[in-house]
């Protein structure tokens, strides 16, 4: 099935419930031929996902790639190794700064296919505790119970 230009190839639902996201940024991923090849299958998790600055680079860890299936010896990858992200170097010394100064973590939202690149995108979030994650709900019904109320007070339902 062919997928259209831009394509999100993995998301990572849980990243929204579990941080607050402040900003969010796109960053390019080295990645070797089979590990792409496992993307497009939607052989990938971002569950427990992370990334970090390390002497001036970006480290995308605790990505898990499944091997490709027809990727043997040579050919195959380390499904759970460590992968650089590729960002400007003013980018990311603001992002170690603002990280290390407030505390905050980075963690990958989606990988995305655009224009045949595969791209991921980043979060500068903050972490949440039980109880904020409650509130998050709770707002996020309200919400969706005030858009109803607004659909069918527009359909003449009320």
């Amino acid at each position: 099935m062919p997928k259209s230009p831009n394509t999100v190839l993995a998301s990572n639902r849980k990243a929204r419930h579990d941080y607050e996201i402040l900003d969010v940024y796109e960053a390019g991923i080295v990645l070797v031929g089979s590990e792409v090849k496992s993307l497009r299958a939607g052989a990938v998790q971002l569950v427990d996902a992370y990334a970090r600055v390390l002497d001036g680079e970006v480290w995308l860890d605790g990505v898990h790639i499944s091997p490709y299936q027809f990727a043997v010896g040579v050919g195959a990858h380390d499904p759970d190794r460590p992968r650089k992200l590729l960002m400007h170097r003013d980018e990311i010394e603001r992002l170690g700064d603002r990280i290390a100064r407030e505390r905050l973590s980075l963690v990958p939202l989606a990988l995305k296919l655009i224009d045949g690149r595969v791209k991921v995108e980043l979060a500068l979030a903050r972490g949440r505790k039980k109880g904020d994650k409650r509130q998050a709900i709770a707002e996020k019904d309200v919400q969706r119970e005030m858009q109803r109320a607004l659909g069918r007070q527009r359909k003449g339902m009320d």
